[in-house]
């Protein structure tokens, strides 16, 4: 297999609506805009296989060969079909070596927490600013042998070196703790029908304190009649 090179060749488009973007996409492309750096905004298309495998990427860095030259670009947005998932448009920003750049990166869970224990995933990304071209592909959080109780927020993450957070500090990342019933697999109906039997136990409890406390009472009645029976037939 060949390996995957970031060089893609672009070709400059000067027709454009939905049904040349059709047109476009059946013959493997994919229409894309290049803009940024104060450069006048390119439109081009590119091969949809390629993009498809190097877009597994987060953040990908494009090489595009355009008309025989080399234009560095950052995969800015990617626009997709809502029932297919098939790629129909890009935007792509020019960047240059050196440059910082804000994106949103993965972030990657390692380790297993203590067992019986239930781990929450808050955020999925972490806003960071970045070397356009040394963009981290995640950033690792560390649970291992996390006890109940335990919180990760964004400020304890460790970064790539030339790695800078942009986020909120105090957001919480992960945390940990004991599961619910919810956790455990009950559905609503289940949980429902727990508590109804708690509440039902805990009435039938009553009921038998109660009737044990009436029993109590008119035995001490009875005890007291027939103690005061007594002393009168004594007299």
């Amino acid at each position: 297999m060949a390996e995957l090179t970031n060089k893609v060749p672009a070709d400059v488009r000067t027709e454009f609506g939905k049904g040349f973007a059709r047109r476009l996409r059946a013959k493997g492309q994919i229409p894309a805009v290049v803009y940024g750096h104060g450069a006048d905004t390119v439109h081009v298309s590119v091969p949809a296989h390629q993009i498809g495998l190097l877009l597994r990427k987060k953040n990908a860095i494009l090489d595009l060969q355009i008309d025989g030259k080399s234009t560095l670009v950052l995969v800015k947005d990617v626009q997709k079909d809502p029932v297919l998932q098939i790629i129909e448009h890009l935007d792509l920003v020019v960047i240059t070596k050196g440059e910082k750049v804000l994106v949103e990166v993965p972030i990657h869970v390692v380790g297993t927490a203590q067992a019986g224990t239930v781990l929450e995933l808050d955020v999925k990304t972490v806003s960071v600013e970045a070397e356009a071209t040394h963009i981290p592909e995640f950033v690792d959080v560390s649970i291992e042998g996390a006890r109940a109780g335990h919180r990760i927020h964004l400020g304890d993450l460790v970064l790539p070196a030339g790695t800078t957070l942009a986020g909120d500090p105090e957001a919480l990342v992960v945390h940990v703790h004991l599961p619910t019933g919810a956790d455990l697999g009950e559905s609503d109906s289940e949980l429902a029908a727990d508590d109804a039997a708690d509440a039902a136990s805990a009435e039938h409890k009553d009921e038998l304190h109660a009737e044990k406390h009436d029993a109590e009472k008119a035995a001490a009645l009875a005890d007291a009649e027939l103690s005061g029976a007594n002393a009168a037939a004594a007299e």
